[in-house]
């Protein structure tokens, strides 16, 4: 996807979220922490490093400021309700930032956290392959604990194969 309007990069991350909304919302409280194996993400981490990530390190760059991500652990948001807000409130303040651009900022650089010169258009969508990877983790962890997953486009791989006969 190329991103040469603001507004047209917007209305695409929105229905990126939107996608990765519907999924954090099935995981169950109770599971907030649970992870597959000591020392990696937890479910909760996973939500966290989405929102952070987000509004700490891409906003912060395309905004020609230094990234100031510090991870995703419960010191950001304990327990479910934190960690929904914290989602929530991360991604409105993203898209504040992203507003203040205009079109003709999205072909100039930033630097990303490892001082590489990028154009703020590539970075932006490089923030948006990020969430669809740690969303993919997110519905294997959901799948693991034996979670119903919402299908990402309306229809389970099963009702398309009913649909195509």
């Amino acid at each position: 996807m190329d991103i040469i309007s603001v507004n047209s990069f917007l209305s695409y991350l929105a229905k990126i979220r939107e996608r990765t909304t519907k999924l954090v919302e099935v995981c169950p409280p109770e599971y907030m922490e649970w992870t597959y194996k000591p020392g990696k993400f937890t479910i909760g981490d996973q939500v966290r490093h989405i929102a952070a990530i987000e509004r700490y390190m891409f906003a912060e760059n395309v905004a020609g400021r230094k990234s100031t991500y510090r991870g995703c652990g419960k010191e950001l948001a304990d327990g479910y309700d934190e960690t929904m807000a914290f989602f929530k409130e991360q991604h409105e303040e993203s898209i504040a930032i992203f507003r203040g651009l205009n079109d003709e900022d999205l072909q100039k650089k930033c630097l990303t956290p490892a001082g590489a010169p990028i154009t703020i258009a590539k970075w932006l969508r490089a923030m948006i392959e990020h969430e669809i990877h740690h969303r993919g983790e997110l519905y294997i962890y959901l799948n693991m604990i034996g979670i119903k997953t919402p299908p990402m486009f309306g229809l389970s791989s099963e009702d398309v194969i009913a649909l195509s006969k």
